[in-house]
């Protein structure tokens, strides 16, 4: 079998078996997790080799659908292979005793399927629909627990920003493929001028919705209220990872403007979410304001002409980042709670996964030897050598500070507390998974020389960048351990804690108006079915209640006269058997008695003969004297 088509359809048949069976789901997706990064590996090692497979599939007259594992698409597919596997591992303990597992796990591999289809997607169309899977299963996946209560609201808001956003891919990619004449990506971004201009600004809103960059980055805190393995995964290496892997892809073409214009979003969204970060009160909210701030990271790298600089953290943070999602499920579940002030000395509640957590931690503040050290010197390198030093720079620095300063906050609360002992279900697969995504997110910075080498792309490098990193790094560690929040952010932090959200934000400008217009749409649907039946049904309606009425009536009448027709027949009957055979029955007994009697005369006796015949004689002479008189 073709590794693409393994890579893509071991998860999923892996969730149709899970739905059809509904026993042993987590086995059956395990195994097919297991099946599709087997693929995935091989696609990486083959790709890695020189050899690039493609997988063709009917499509448009001339526009056939593409899967191809190149250098950069086979190391995105395993990279979200390897994420995904861990986080089914970590999903064993954590969903152990939900009942609702088949479907948890089944929706997990349908959007693993989908992200696999994304990220070997080789033309526009199958990108565009594999944009769509994604969309459509993070829904499903973020709004997991929907009967409690603002589940569905979450769900929805995600669902509309993103949805919003993704219009400018449509719009993007369809400008691209009119101008090139083609559906392949690699074919249309050769595409240069002002198309190219407008269809990477376009291509750029539809990042700006999945990687939650500003302005609408607010659905990525709200949207953890799903089980924390699909925070895990999708705020991690999958659905918020779509926006950043969109531009790494399409960086060739960007222009000078489109790279501006990228930049200045990046670099507003890492620092103003790295802000709203140090300002929250709950863990889970923090990491999904970390990972805006990441992704603005990694866009800020793309701005400066460094993709490499981009893929280096896209994978780092993939690992660092759902390494400390499933760390905080374990505390989560230790305290039945995410309030930072509840979690207050929850690592010492499981040292080890505290251990884990503090190393993933560390390696997003970017300290040596970790991954996450390397990531972020290669992309300070990029933004010090960029034509726009002069901001990018301060920006990627300023980045690094804050990361270093929420983490060192997260730690110290998370140690700084009393001891509670909290028996947890599924501890020994949850820690088998964050153990494994630790590992990853500790060593992963050795590949990254060999990464660079197999992908043709060489990484920026300043002799400035190492020590001014890990100077931010360690500054932001420091102040994030010893300085109050409050002192830090000064009159910045309640704007911070509401999101820096002005006049309501897009909860005002977008989401509101969206499900406004959503709500009288549905009344005009309503009102317009009524006026159809009004207009045009109405008379038809009102021939079949006449004919109800006359079928009735029949019915009624044809009734009665059967109910007539069966007393009549039942008073024949009693007449019949009452009068006509009673009267025949009593002649025939009466004549069957006068004959007996008749027969007892004829005894034969001479003298009773003569007697009979003597008053026969005296009674006919009666009657005849009677009738003489009479007349």
């Amino acid at each position: 079998m073709n590794l693409i088509a393994l890579a893509i359809f071991a998860p999923l048949a892996a969730a149709v078996l899970i739905l059809l069976i509904r026993r042993s789901p987590s086995a059956l997706a395990l195994l097919g997790m297991g099946l599709g990064l087997i693929a995935a590996t091989g696609l990486l090692v083959s790709a890695f080799g020189g050899t690039s497979k493609t997988l063709v599939l009917p499509g448009l007259p001339d526009m056939p659908l593409q899967l191809i594992a190149s250098p950069l698409t086979a190391l995105l597919s395993a990279m979200v292979a390897v994420i995904s596997t861990f986080v089914l591992i970590y999903g064993v303990g954590y969903m152990k005793i939900d009942p609702e597992k088949p479907r948890f796990f089944a929706t997990v591999l349908f959007f693993v399927t989908a992200m696999q289809m994304l990220v070997l997607a080789g033309d526009w169309i199958t990108l565009l629909a594999a944009w769509e899977l994604i969309g459509f299963s993070s829904f499903l996946l973020i709004g997991f627990w929907y009967r409690r209560a603002g589940v569905a609201s979450a769900a929805t808001r995600a669902f509309i920003y993103t949805r919003s956003a993704d219009l400018g891919l449509y719009t993007g990619a369809f400008l691209l493929i009119a101008t090139s004449g083609s559906t392949e990506i690699s074919v249309t971004l050769s595409t240069g001028g002002a198309a190219a201009t407008i269809a990477g600004l376009l291509l750029l809103v539809a990042a700006i919705g999945k990687s939650a960059q500003a302005p609408l980055y607010d659905w990525l805190a709200r949207a953890m209220v799903g089980p924390t393995p699909v925070s895990a995964l999708l705020h991690s290496a999958a659905l918020v990872a779509a926006g950043a892997i969109l531009l790494i892809r399409i960086a060739p073409m960007l222009t000078p403007g489109t790279l501006l214009a990228v930049g200045v979003v990046g670099g507003i969204t890492t620092v103003l979410t790295g802000m709203i970060a140090l300002a929250e009160s709950d863990l889970k909210r923090l990491l999904a304001a970390s990972t805006s701030s990441q992704y603005g990271l990694m866009l800020v790298a793309v701005a400066a002409g460094a993709p490499i600089a981009a893929v280096f953290h896209l994978i780092a943070h993939a690992a660092i980042k759902s390494a400390l999602f499933t760390g905080s499920g374990v505390f989560q579940h230790s305290r039945e709670s995410t309030g930072l002030d509840t979690l207050k000395g929850a690592g010492r509640d499981h040292p080890l996964v505290f251990a884990g957590f503090a190393l993933a931690a560390l390696a997003l503040a970017g300290i040596p030897p970790l991954s996450g050290f390397f990531s972020k010197d290669t992309i300070i390198a990029a933004a010090l050598n960029a034509p726009d030093a002069a901001w990018l720079a301060p920006v990627a620095l300023l980045s690094t500070l804050l990361t270093g300063a929420y983490m060192a906050r997260t730690l110290r609360v998370l140690w700084h507390g009393a001891r509670q002992d909290h028996p947890l279900a599924g501890l020994a697969w949850m820690g088998a998974g964050l153990a494994g995504l630790t590992a990853i997110a500790v060593i992963l910075g050795a590949a990254f020389p060999f990464v660079s080498e197999n992908l043709g792309m060489k990484p920026p490098e300043n002799g400035f960048a190492m020590i001014l990193g890990l100077g931010a790094a360690l500054g932001g560690l420091a102040l994030g351990w010893f300085v109050p929040v409050s002192r830090l952010l000064g009159p910045l932090l309640p704007w911070a804690r509401k999101g820096f959200v002005v006049a309501g934000g897009f909860d005002a400008s977008i989401l509101r108006p969206v499900l406004a217009f959503a709500r009288a749409c549905d009344r005009l649907e309503h009102a317009l079915y009524g006026a159809v039946l009004v207009v045009m049904l109405h008379p038809a309606l009102a021939i079949a209640r006449a004919c109800d009425r006359l079928e009735k009536g029949l019915f009624d009448a044809v009734l009665t006269l059967g109910r007539t027709s069966m007393h009549i027949g039942f008073a024949s009957r009693k007449a019949d058997q009452d009068g006509i055979d009673r009267m025949i029955f009593g002649l025939v007994h009466a004549t069957v008695a006068l004959g007996g009697r008749a027969r007892r005369l004829q005894s034969g006796l001479v003298h009773r003969e003569l007697a009979l015949t003597f008053a026969g004689t005296g009674l006919l002479a009666m009657v005849a004297v009677a009738v003489f008189m009479i007349y």
